[in-house]
């Protein structure tokens, strides 16, 4: 499979993941050898990649991805998406758009996935207490502060 078929078929998987989507889909995607990394953590196996999606659909509720864009080169690709997410403290839907840089090795399983998004903005800054002072330390430093 070329690399546009695979970050095709890898984006379609994203989009229609959901807290019912079965190991064999996940098998597909990834290997023992897989990377997962975002601002929390970073796992490797197919197993632990599982494992950090079955958490999501425990922790929040109606979690989705929106794939908004992607591109290829020879070496890795690249998504540029949309995640979608209500807490359990508030029914109001959330969001925040991240990157993912994604590389498929010759069995076309993905090598790694790196995530890059603004874990402060988005999820820090939500924390009541941590929140106040995250809020206030980037004003000091902002050009405006």
């Amino acid at each position: 499979m070329s690399t546009n078929s695979n970050l095709e078929a890898y984006c379609k998987f994203f989009e229609n993941l959901n807290k019912d989507s079965l190991y064999e889909n996940y098998n597909y995607f990834f290997d023992e050898k897989s990377i997962f990394q975002d601002p929390f953590q970073k796992v490797v196996g197919v197993d632990k990649i599982y494992e950090v999606f079955q958490d999501m659909y425990e922790t929040l509720y109606e979690p989705k991805f929106i794939i908004l864009d992607m591109s290829s080169s020879n070496k890795q690709s690249y998504i540029y998406w949309k995640f979608t997410y209500k807490t359990k403290k508030d029914s109001k839907t959330q969001f925040f758009d991240g990157i993912s840089i994604v590389k498929f090795n010759e069995n076309s399983k993905v090598e790694f996935h790196i995530d890059y998004w603004d874990a402060t903005s988005n999820i820090y800054e939500n924390i009541p207490i941590l929140g106040a002072i995250l809020r206030f330390i980037k004003k000091k430093i902002s050009i405006d502060g």
